[in-house]
């Protein structure tokens, strides 16, 4: 019963945070075609528009959507890269979940960067909000990423906004297993890279694709992480592709 209630409120966490993107791209959209599009599989249509009403979320003029109180089960992570100074990669992860519409109804995009080399290291693209199909996975794969590169990872700084996927048992307790240290934001600023990322694979490349359903929508964030890491240069790194960065500064350490 207490699991039960948990996944209920980490789900309930992250539909904010969802809800408040929503909002931002479309002012207008009714709360019942939220939920026929968000389709969140914790609560039916009633009790979404009962949660949207009780959070001041049923009009364009809504609360401060970030900010959520502490209800029972949550857990709230020091920012720890506020003052940080980045100099090298596995410092500091950020990652973020966010949506993508297809076929009239959305689903959920998850990503990990390296926030100094802004590599992307983990993704997944699920039909549900739920933490193994959404965070727990795509960590999953930027540990393998690391490791099988040979890196060192503990002690890495995973830092993200507030939403309950990103303090879930089974997240938590893969992170500690690795030696990673969890952190949050409280205001979206704070986690501006991963906030950014979101938007440059949505609207910089995915809505320019044909994408009819969700085996697609898969298909192609394969695709656009790989042309993000590979192809894509940044002014922050010099004109140079995540992966070119990071190569090069692999020869420097080596030297």
């Amino acid at each position: 019963m207490m699991d039960r209630t948990y996944k209920l409120r980490s789900e309930q966490e992250q539909l904010l945070l969802l809800i408040g993107q929503i909002r931002e791209d479309h002012p207008t959209m009714g709360v019942r075609d939220m939920y026929y599009k968000l389709r969140p599989s914790t609560m039916g249509r009633d009790a979404f528009e009962l949660f949207c009403k009780g959070h001041h979320l049923t009009s364009e003029k809504s609360k401060n959507w970030r900010r959520t109180t502490d209800s029972s089960g949550v857990i709230r992570f020091d920012n720890l890269l506020i003052n940080k100074s980045l100099t090298t990669i596995n410092q500091g992860w950020q990652s973020d979940i966010t949506y993508y519409e297809a076929e009239g109804r959305f689903y959920y995009l998850t990503f990990i960067l390296d926030a100094f080399s802004r590599r992307i290291l983990g993704h997944r693209a699920s039909k549900r909000l739920a933490t193994e199909q959404t965070t727990l996975p795509a960590l999953g794969m930027a540990i393998k990423l690391r490791k099988k590169e040979g890196q060192l990872i503990n002690g890495v700084i995973f830092h993200s906004d507030g939403g309950g996927q990103y303090y879930d048992k089974e997240f938590l307790k893969l992170t500690k297993k690795e030696g990673i240290l969890n952190s949050m934001c409280e205001y979206p600023w704070e986690n501006g890279k991963a906030e950014r990322l979101n938007g440059v694979i949505k609207n910089n490349y995915l809505i320019h694709r044909n994408i009819n359903n969700f085996d697609e929508l898969k298909k192609e964030v394969d695709r656009t992480v790989s042309l993000y890491n590979n192809d894509k240069p940044h002014i922050e790194l010099q004109r140079k592709t995540p992966i070119q960065f990071e190569n090069k500064l692999s020869l420097v350490m080596a030297t």
